[in-house]
């Protein structure tokens, strides 16, 4: 099978193998795991940040940033296509008392700025009313998943961070792909770790780490958001078997991620061109390829049936389906997909 569904699908490269079965241990609770203190110190490094936390997922190190960051009773003002508010099972209400504020999202993953303005205007507003609840935290990702790996522009982060800043609304930024828009943009990480006081990084997805995500911040946010995974249940004694993958995959993963982009761009051309031109594809920017049935053709279930029996796994993306590029995959995949669905014809 050629499984397109993610890329959590890939295993830990051999050297991480390596490195986790002879890395330094420790308990990480009581902080004496030397191994997830290195991954920590380098990953709060690479963004500018004072310090950071290592984490068992990203779902998480987004929610642990929320409750850090915002008191009970108010609100998540977040994308309406934001993993946070689509896909994380409403802990932030659940779990931290905090009522999301879903608005649009920009064409290119970003949050739409009018509407935007008209959440943190509630924010100001409630200064005044006690019926309203105030803004407690702003959340942006990047890449944007649902708006199909969009990396959105970074003078329009920077701007939209600067209003919630302004009116003292902490910003936290759901990164778990910003490597891939890093890559992508050229933009540095350290200007994505400046418009943001707390940021998530996935290192289970394109750089291949079995598990885990980091959260990085200020010294004291990162102090809180430890007393907030221990309340989660995501205290871990020896760590360091898995954050030594996650060092590995820092020194090793990062700039490999621009072949993902590649294979991408060619499949997303190859699907165009199969099936007698019956899929809608979006031009990818980063390793996600978005496409559907065009109109009159096949639907989306056929086709996703279809590539399934052809021997090729992809997933669902609201409105559209989506493929998505990453390491365990072989050179010849495209060459492999085309083949397949030429044969399908």
């Amino acid at each position: 099978m050629i499984d397109l569904r993610s890329d959590t699908v890939t295993r830990p490269t051999r050297a991480m193998l390596e490195f986790m079965a002879q890395a330094p241990l420790g308990d990480d609770v009581l902080g004496e795991d030397p191994t997830t203190s290195r991954l920590e110190e380098e990953t709060a490094r690479l963004f500018h940040k004072e310090a950071a936390v290592f984490l068992p997922t990203g779902t998480m190190a987004n929610l642990c940033a929320l409750i850090t960051h915002a008191a009970r009773g108010t609100r998540v003002v977040c994308g309406t296509e934001s993993h946070v508010f689509q896909y994380e099972a409403g802990g932030a209400s659940a779990l931290g008392g905090l009522a999301y504020h879903p608005v649009a999202n920009a064409a290119d993953g970003g949050l739409e700025p009018l509407a935007l303005a008209e959440a943190l205007a509630t924010h100001r507003a409630a200064a005044e009313d006690s019926h309203i609840a105030p803004v407690g935290v702003v959340a942006f990702e990047v890449t944007q998943n649902r708006c199909g790996g969009t990396v959105p522009a970074i003078v329009g982060l920077e701007a939209a961070s600067a209003s919630a800043r302004a009116l003292g609304v902490p910003v936290h930024v759901d990164g778990a792909r910003i490597f891939n828009a890093h890559v992508a943009s050229g933009v540095p990480l350290s200007r994505y770790g400046a418009l943001a006081d707390s940021l998530q990084v996935c290192l289970s997805k394109g750089l291949s780490a079995p598990a885990g995500s980091v959260l990085v911040g200020a010294r004291d946010f990162v102090r809180g958001a430890r007393r907030a995974r221990k309340m989660l249940g995501g205290g871990m004694r020896q760590s360091g078997v898995l954050a030594a993958a996650g060092v590995v995959a820092l020194a090793t993963g990062i700039t490999r991620l621009a072949d993902d982009h590649a294979m991408a761009r060619a499949l997303a051309a190859t699907l165009e061109s199969v099936l007698d031109g019956a899929l809608e594809v979006r031009s990818p920017q980063t390793n996600i390829v978005f496409f559907r049935a065009k109109p009159g053709s096949r639907s989306n279930t056929d086709v996703v049936a279809l590539l399934r029996e052809r021997g090729i796994l992809v997933g669902g993306m609201g409105a559209w389906i989506r493929a998505v590029t990453h390491a365990d995959l072989a050179p010849s995949t495209v060459e492999e997909v085309a083949s397949r669905l030429r044969s399908a014809r």
